[in-house]
């Protein structure tokens, strides 16, 4: 579908989106109908990188849509919307965070900062940008509840930077009151059995255990009363 979509496109049009936005704009689409035909569903919107986007494999084998499952599975209220772009980093998701929330939303996962890690970008700067999009969301929706996707980088990168990086999200997500996903590809990081040849990106057997990583922080925000 993505593909036809593409080729229809006007040149211009094919210039400015990649098929990792369109993918998302897709999800976010159809996400907006199925809210719409039922008005009690809630949306959970991750916003994420090429993980989330579910690289290298179908969008269904990625794990929000095995989130999905696992709410539908629990017969809770909820609706997942995968907005997850390969490549992405903070910065790249505090300006799409507003639009990506522009259907609403109850509840927002941010899995992003690998890409900054990996591309050396201070920690201080990401800290900085999660902060902003968590903002950002509170703005759009105060009564949203965040989740922060904590991650950590190889040792190549150098102790110093590696441990400052593993630190951020923690701090972010105590300076933002939001839940602590601690590592959000704990058990599939460093196992060539569950990544790609690119030692990256999970398999779909990886992506399971993702999709659990989530699911045990996740879970208790879907199951507990409004005060």
């Amino acid at each position: 579908m993505v593909d036809l979509v593409l080729k229809q496109m006007d040149e211009s049009l094919r210039k400015i989106f990649s098929r990792g936005l369109l993918l998302a704009a897709i999800s976010l689409v159809f996400a907006g109908n199925t809210a719409k035909a039922n008005d009690t569903t809630k949306r959970i919107v991750i916003l994420g990188d090429s993980i989330t986007a579910g690289y290298g494999l179908d969008l269904k084998e990625a794990y929000p849509a095995l989130l999905q499952a696992k709410i539908d599975v629990a017969k809770l209220p909820y609706t997942v919307v995968n907005a997850g772009v390969s490549g992405d980093t903070s910065a790249g998701g505090l300006r799409r965070v507003t639009w990506a929330l522009s259907k609403g939303a109850d509840i927002l996962i941010v899995a992003l900062g690998g890409n900054d890690g990996l591309r050396g970008i201070p920690p201080d700067e990401t800290k900085k940008n999660l902060i902003g999009i968590v903002k950002k969301a509170r703005i759009k929706n105060p009564e949203i509840k965040t989740l922060i996707a904590g991650m950590q980088m190889p040792d190549n990168m150098g102790p110093e930077f590696t441990e400052r990086f593993k630190k951020l999200f923690p701090q972010v997500a105590k300076a933002t009151k939001s839940r602590l996903i601690p590592f959000l590809i704990a058990g599939v990081g460093g196992n060539e059995n569950l990544n790609q040849p690119d030692g990256i990106h999970p398999t779909k057997e990886g992506q399971k255990i993702v999709a659990e990583n989530v699911w045990k922080i996740l879970l208790p925000e879907l199951t507990t009363k409004e005060p």
